[in-house]
């Protein structure tokens, strides 16, 4: 999974980037210090993994994890090349998911690009800049395809599609809202829209906010309504708390979150909500040598979950060993786990279940 992190600049980015990746983007009280995109990998918690260690007498603990890119802030004007221009809306083509940190703060001395805090101008301006790029984009797709029209009729529905799709776009609407006739799903799979990517805001509070999800905040209640909209998540962070607590250790952390009042920290709010609205869960494998967490698709079968481990086990797939976490957890092990009849046998139709034990058997 890829999260594109966007914003205006000066909305707390970069500082969220460094906290949750601790990847030493550069940081700074002015536009564009960003200037490639910044690259974090992050390991997915997942206590069930130390779990099934214990049970195993693992030797190793593999997490899943997801890949952050820190994208350089974009200003009004971006799709025409102001600011740093076109270039990182390419970037933004590359995720699978964007995750749009909005500023819900005051701050006399950090400096807003815009001169004051407003979180749906700040939205309206990103979303639009994304809009014009789809535009452009899908004009140069209609043009092609009016000259290929000439010899191949059957292209119409597609072309109709285009068109529906381009006048959606110039009334300033995201791609995501459209409502979609038979058959056009699969003509916008074709199409790379920017503002078709699942999106979630990231609404960046004062650590005052924190404890209370911003529910007093203006700004944090317009950027929900604005959500229901587009369907989209929102998770409240706190980009400066989370730089904070970066440097503490695991226990050290659960400490300091407490004493705010916080359970969770804003990496762990942003993964679930990144699992959620792509549509993933999570399978484990355990063993002396190795327990692991493997990302797949809900409604992932069980070869295409032995894929994700080798080709090989998904093409040679014969069956799987199936038993639920807790199940194992309960029985203490996996030998007593079977002897309880809780360790399941399934085929090639069985669908995946977050938190499923599995192990492959196959032959190549």
């Amino acid at each position: 999974m890829k999260l594109g992190i966007v914003g205006l600049p000066n909305v707390g980015k970069s500082t969220l980037f460094n906290a949750i990746t601790k990847a030493g983007a550069e940081s700074a009280n002015y536009p564009f210090c960003t200037i490639d995109p910044n690259i974090g990998v992050v390991s997915v918690p997942d206590e069930r993994l130390h779990v099934l260690g214990e049970i195993s007498g693992t030797q190793k603990i593999v997490p899943t994890a997801i890949e952050f890119c820190d994208i350089a802030g974009l200003v009004k004007g971006a799709s025409k090349g102001e600011g740093l221009g076109n270039q990182f809306l390419s970037h933004i083509r590359a995720v699978d998911a964007i995750v749009h940190v909005v500023r819900c703060f005051s701050d006399g001395n950090v400096v807003h690009v815009d001169g004051s805090v407003d979180s749906l101008r700040d939205i309206e301006t990103i979303t639009l800049e994304l809009i014009f790029s789809d535009i452009e984009m899908l004009e140069r797709r209609i043009m092609r395809l009016q000259k290929a029209l000439k010899s191949d009729k059957t292209l119409q529905k597609e072309m109709d599609f285009l068109k529906s799709a381009l006048a959606h776009l110039e009334d300033n609407k995201p791609m995501r809202t459209m409502e979609l006739k038979d058959g056009e799903e699969d003509f916008l799979k074709e199409v790379d829209f920017l503002t078709n990517k699942p999106i979630i805001y990231a609404a960046n509070v004062s650590e005052d906010d924190l404890a209370s999800e911003g529910v007093d905040n203006d700004n944090v209640k317009a950027v929900r309504e604005h959500a229901k909209s587009e369907d989209a998540e929102v998770v409240v962070v706190s980009a400066q708390i989370e730089s904070e607590i970066s440097e503490l250790d695991e226990e050290e952390k659960k400490e300091f979150l407490a004493d705010l009042g916080v359970e969770e920290s804003g990496l762990d709010k942003l993964i679930q909500a990144g699992y959620k609205l792509l549509g993933l869960i999570s399978y484990l494998t355990t063993g002396v040598k190795e327990t692991r967490a493997w990302t797949v698709k809900v409604g992932s079968t069980a070869p295409q979950a032995a894929g994700k481990i080798h080709t090989d086990f998904e093409r040679g797939f014969i069956r799987a060993e199936v038993v639920a976490y807790q199940d194992l957890v309960d029985c203490g092990s996996m030998a007593a786990a079977k002897e309880k009849g809780l360790v399941r046998i399934e085929g090639k139709e069985y669908i995946v279940k977050d938190g499923d034990v599995m192990n492959f058997r196959f032959n190549v």
